[in-house]
């Protein structure tokens, strides 16, 4: 008899969950992580008596009550609602586009007016079908608002001119006839009080933890200890690249204490002109409307994912989603493995989708 029911190889949100669910089914579960801390990437630490987000502002929604009832089970959630803004050299516009933004851009009153302005450009660019994210972003939010609020920062952000994106990235933009300034607009909203860190805690709590632990360097031993592993690492490095790597986009941060009380009086300020370096700076206290002596700051830079890299956003473009299938047929086929999560199953899934489907394959599986 092995040692464990489930050795679950990552300690972050879909690692989490499962664990719980799999330990009050009465199962013997081992949650490893290569890192040196859980809950992946949502992990937040104190600094200057602020939860600061490591790997970048992770903001918790849902319109889904059954996850969001789960969560509050492990933690008690803030009124924090994200309406971030951008900062055009100088110029701030409110995120998502609403009528604050099409009144500062052409000091239009009325839906009617923002409408027929957006009409006019779309009409004047000539675009019927749009073809890519430029198009598609032009005939949503018209010329100006592309130029000033799009172009730049998703230039930046996917290391390629918008002409070379597809434009179902930019369909689901949400733009507001209205003032708006919900970025989510979904029924739930909110910053666990006292950080994601010690919701995952709880969520582990009970369960046997290994930190620095390198799953796939020491695969063949750690695979003997579990009658089945829950694996949530990078689905091609799993099979050792053999088809060829997926692409990722990843970031890096830049993360300083400033003698301030605060720096920029919002949680996520984007910064959209091409010649700013990064994409976006966080300050960490507003999540938690911290009143804190200090504050503390990340840049975020947005770079091409290379082997030894945090991957962190899928490029999920013709090419990798065809790889990817490859893959999957793979992982299908693999006995006594789960591969779930981001990386995983190669899908940019929020936190609330990574719980929801972290249930229904714990559920599905625990009923066996």
């Amino acid at each position: 008899m092995k040692q464990y029911d489930y050795l679950i190889v990552g300690a972050g949100l879909y690692g989490a969950v499962f664990a719980h669910e799999a330990k009050k089914a009465g199962k013997r579960c081992l949650v490893i992580d290569k890192r040196d801390h859980i809950a992946g990437n949502i992990y937040t630490e104190s600094v200057e008596g602020i939860h600061v987000h490591r790997y970048g502002a992770h903001i918790f929604h849902t319109s889904n009550k059954a996850v969001w009832q789960y969560v509050n089970q492990f933690a008690e959630f803030n009124r924090y609602t994200n309406s971030p803004v951008a900062n055009y050299h100088g110029e701030i516009y409110n995120l998502p586009f609403n009528m604050n933004t099409f009144n500062k851009m052409w000091g239009v009153v009325t839906p009617a007016e923002a409408k027929a302005k957006i009409e006019q450009q779309r009409a004047e660019a000539g675009i019927t079908e749009p073809k890519n994210l430029e198009e598609q972003a032009i005939s949503l939010v018209g010329t100006d608002i592309y130029e000033k609020l799009i172009k730049g920062y998703t230039g930046k952000q996917w290391g390629r001119p918008c002409t070379e994106l597809p434009a179902f990235i930019i369909k689901r933009l949400p733009v507001r006839f209205t003032y708006d300034d919900n970025y989510f607009n979904a029924l739930y909203q909110g910053i666990p009080n006292g950080g994601y860190t010690a919701m995952v805690e709880k969520m582990l709590d009970g369960v046997e933890i290994e930190l620095g632990v390198d799953y796939l360097a020491r695969k063949a031993e750690l695979d003997k200890l579990a009658d089945q592993i829950v694996y949530t690492g990078p689905v091609d490095a799993y099979f050792d690249y053999k088809l060829g790597a997926l692409q990722y986009r990843s970031v890096r941060f830049e993360t300083e204490v400033l003698d301030t009380d605060n720096y920029q009086g919002n949680a996520v300020v984007n910064y959209t002109d091409a010649e700013t370096p990064y994409t976006r700076i966080i300050e960490h206290k507003h999540f938690e409307f911290g009143t804190q002596p200090k504050t503390v700051i990340s840049r975020e830079y947005s770079a091409e994912w290379k082997k030894g890299d945090e991957p962190y956003y899928p490029v999920n473009d013709e090419k990798n989603g065809a790889l990817y299938a490859a893959y999957k047929q793979l992982a299908d086929a693999e006995p006594g493995v789960i591969f779930g999560g981001r990386l995983g199953e190669y899908k940019y899934y929020d936190m609330d989708k990574v719980i929801e489907v972290a249930l229904s394959v714990a559920e599905k599986e625990l009923a066996e």
